[in-house]
């Protein structure tokens, strides 16, 4: 599918800010005062930014609102209202800790809970799609779950959990890949079970169904070669995962601190461009791309 830019960057820097709310939730860092408003600042500018990304990737922006209106069936309503429950929860507990140097703990669990449903709610979007079998895998929201977390715990100052969450997440990374490879090939899609007419024998398209490109082509079917494709792993997982590693375990200081924060996020977008382009829709055999 076609890696739009805003939508690499809702899914990255969200997680992220939604990841660090839910470690301020727990008390970790726990701290008041100015330093809490950088913390909450940081996590609101992450997650509210990622948000706004992600509208400009709508057809209709100004039909925004309706999101919130289908939470029973749709993932995406559902990530709407848990996000600004999140928000507003975590807005109420941050006034706690910034002026009153309150730790009201229950909130704080709410608002993490809150902000773990936001992430999983995100990665279900992609989860529950059947027509993209590289996504349709318990694997996908595991393992947003884990990066969000992960990245929370870099942002947080949590160095032992980061080192902890970042070692599974490169582990759950890999495996993700590795089924992913398999996905479309497993899932037994093909032209002839697409159209209906494999029983009557073998099916294959006589001329391609459009002259030019079209919404479908351009959206749906973005084709990436393996060896870039192989490349940019190499470059994600040694970003996203192997140097933020390498920085915790150095002697600590802000600087390995910083350069691990900046290497994990230029790596996650990275692999989350990937996460997109490598995603093999369906639709891509009616147009003969698969």
């Amino acid at each position: 599918m076609h890696p739009a830019p805003s939508i690499i960057a809702f899914t990255t820097l969200s997680g992220l800010g939604f990841g660090l709310m839910v470690w301020l939730g727990l008390g970790m860092p726990g701290s008041t005062g100015l330093v809490a408003f950088v913390f909450f600042a940081i996590a609101y500018a992450l997650a509210g930014g990622g948000l706004i990304a992600s509208a400009f990737h709508l057809g209709h922006p100004e039909r925004g609102l309706l999101a919130f209106t289908q939470w029973r069936s749709s993932w995406l309503s559902r990530e709407a209202v848990l996000s600004v429950a999140t928000l507003g929860v975590m807005g109420v507990y941050a006034i706690g800790r910034i002026f009153f140097a309150a730790d009201w703990v229950l909130l704080g669990w709410l608002g993490g809970a809150l902000a773990l449903g936001t992430v999983l709610a995100t990665s279900m979007i992609y989860a529950q799609m059947k027509t993209v079998p590289r996504w349709r895998s318990p694997l996908t929201p595991a393992l947003f779950l884990l990066l969000s977390l992960a990245g929370g715990a870099l942002l947080a100052g949590q160095v032992s959990w980061a080192l902890i969450l970042l070692a599974l997440s490169a582990v759950l990374q890999l495996a993700w890949w590795r089924q992913g490879d398999h996905a479309f090939a497993a899932s037994g899609t093909t032209m002839a079970s697409a159209t209906g007419l494999g029983p009557i024998g073998q099916v294959r398209a006589f001329e391609p169904p459009h002259t030019g490109p079209n919404y479908l082509l351009r959206e749906m079917v973005h084709i990436v070669g393996r060896k870039h494709a192989l490349k940019l792993r190499v470059i994600a997982f040694g970003l996203g995962y192997v140097l933020p590693i390498a920085f915790l375990l150095a002697p600590f200081s802000h600087v390995m601190g910083m350069l691990a924060v900046i290497s994990h996020i230029t790596g996650i977008l990275a692999s989350r461009w990937l996460f997109f382009a490598e995603a093999e829709h369906v639709v891509g055999l009616y147009y003969g791309k698969r």
